[in-house]
């Protein structure tokens, strides 16, 4: 197979597994779920310690800490910033719901077939600030230096798990690298 078909087959089976969860309620629910708490998750983290400063004060400030967050990412990072953090919300509630869906309809066994989705969530980091993988690692200074405010790196996390998503297709079928219609 050639690269230009193995790109058109990871397109379509990408297009297969985000058009999945919203085929039923429950999996519209699951990805509405996932993908918000994600969103909080990933907004708290561009500010770890105003996030821990104020929650420790009481959960009470949640909607406050969530939506100042969310102005601060828009007036840094613009439009297109909160843009990748939404879309990487949505795209970890699909993964999240297509991995349950695998789990359920394949069981145990298909833990091993589980690499096609766990690696973005690793490798990826956190898409908010972009430096979540190198801060841990202790590359913190080299985050510092990274161009346009490491809007790579969060485009890179966004784009394994888009190729992540691809490669595992539906999870309801045995895609073995083709699309099954």
């Amino acid at each position: 197979m050639d690269a230009r078909n193995r790109f058109s087959t990871s397109l379509r089976n990408l297009g297969a597994a985000v058009a999945y969860p919203f085929e039923t309620w429950r999996g519209t629910v699951g990805v509405t779920i996932t993908a918000s708490l994600t969103y909080v998750l990933l907004i708290l983290s561009t500010m770890p310690e105003f996030s821990m400063q104020m929650l420790g004060d009481g959960l009470h400030w949640i909607d406050f800490v969530v939506v100042s967050l969310t102005e601060t990412v828009y007036r840094s990072d613009g439009l297109v910033g909160l843009a990748i953090i939404a879309a990487y919300a949505t795209f970890t509630g699909v993964a999240v719901v297509n991995t349950a869906a695998r789990l359920r309809t394949v069981g145990r066994s298909s833990l091993t077939d589980l690499s096609g989705v766990l690696p973005a969530f690793l490798a990826s980091g956190c898409a908010s600030c972009g430096a979540g993988l190198l801060g841990t690692l202790g590359f913190v200074g080299g985050v510092a230096v990274l161009p346009y405010d490491g809007m790579l790196v969060r485009v890179g996390g966004l784009a394994l798990l888009a190729f992540f998503l691809g490669r595992a297709g539906r999870p309801d079928r045995c895609l073995a690298g083709e699309v099954v219609e």
